[in-house]
């Protein structure tokens, strides 16, 4: 009897719709319903000794039949994520751009029924800067402009959220002082425009978006909590020729976010960009003056920046 894995998977996926599983996930629930077939595909291989072994097969052929799954199932989804999701829906890419930009619904379909504002979202990739590469962020609201643009005119002009990598952090004092003294640079800047969701509905203007919010910094990224294997491709191209880098960025559990593609690093802050921000924009302009203490100081002030870090007694 055959196991017929592609179907097993095609109908596992079309009755749990919209949820999302890993190869394993669906490994898995085969395995559990479907002994017989199970056992018998065990039978007929040599290399198949253990069902612990059992069930690694299973999860590499789902892996390497996804190709011709999705070319057959347009309905049939997968994140670029490690472990990469699996999912089955019926919604336009347009759809589900506009459901993700629903934050409840993002949390829900994430943590179980714990709803995050936005103000979170930002702090789990504050916390990841701070933690991973020592940046210290803050969020830049477009709302807190005073020009006239609109929405739609700040969305190409403003940063989700900024940062200032101290480089000086493991050095000793008297290290810190020659570099303030000769001139030396002592920090990189950051920019980050920030999505829920790329897919190949929105990933062309969401990267062009970074392009423009963020040429001015040392680094600009694109970052994204999920991101469909479709618009991956599409970005890796795009990186390669604006230099713009792609952060993966992990809801649950900060700390596993990661850069997907580095940013191309510019060698100067593009000052003059700075200044026509900073004049529109006062969490911009604050964030202009922080990097200005630092400069100064040789302190941070992390107390300043929207991710606090706490000392162990906290």
């Amino acid at each position: 009897m055959s196991l017929e894995l592609n179907k097993r998977v095609v109908g596992f996926l079309q009755v749990n719709a919209e949820e999302m599983f890993t190869a394993r996930d669906i490994a898995n629930w085969i395995f559990e319903n479907y002994p017989t077939e199970c056992e018998q595909k065990k039978a007929n291989s040599k290399s198949i000794v253990t069902n612990s072994d059992l069930l690694q097969q299973i999860v590499a052929e789902i892996s390497s039949n996804r190709p011709r799954l999705q070319r057959e199932y347009e309905e049939l989804k997968t994140t670029d994520e490690r472990p990469r999701q699996y999912y089955w829906t019926t919604k336009s890419d347009e759809a589900e751009i506009e459901e993700a930009d629903d934050l409840s619904l993002l949390s829900r379909s994430i943590s179980g029924e714990s709803v995050l504002n936005e103000n979170e979202l930002y702090i789990r990739l504050s916390e990841y800067l701070y933690y991973r590469h020592n940046v210290f962020s803050k969020r830049v609201d477009d709302k807190k402009s005073s020009n006239k643009r609109g929405k739609k005119g700040n969305k190409w002009r403003y940063p989700d959220l900024v940062g200032m990598e101290d480089l000086t952090k493991e050095l000793d004092h008297e290290i810190k002082t020659v570099m303030k003294e000769s001139g030396e640079k002592r920090r990189k800047l950051w920019s980050f425009e920030v999505k829920k969701l790329l897919n190949r509905s929105n990933v062309r203007e969401a990267y062009f978006q970074a392009v423009s919010n963020s040429s001015w910094a040392n680094y600009g990224y694109l970052a994204a909590f999920r991101i469909d294997d479709s618009a991956m491709e599409e970005l890796r191209v795009l990186c390669s020729l604006h230099g713009i880098g792609f952060v993966q960025l992990d809801f649950e559990d900060p700390s596993e976010s990661r850069i997907q593609i580095p940013a191309r690093e510019n060698a100067d802050v593009d000052w003059a960009t700075c200044n026509r921000i900073a004049k529109e924009n006062r969490d911009f302009m604050h964030f202009v003056k922080l990097v200005r203490e630092f400069h100064q100081t040789g302190d941070p002030r992390p107390q300043e920046w929207d991710f606090r870090v706490h000392s162990e007694g906290d």
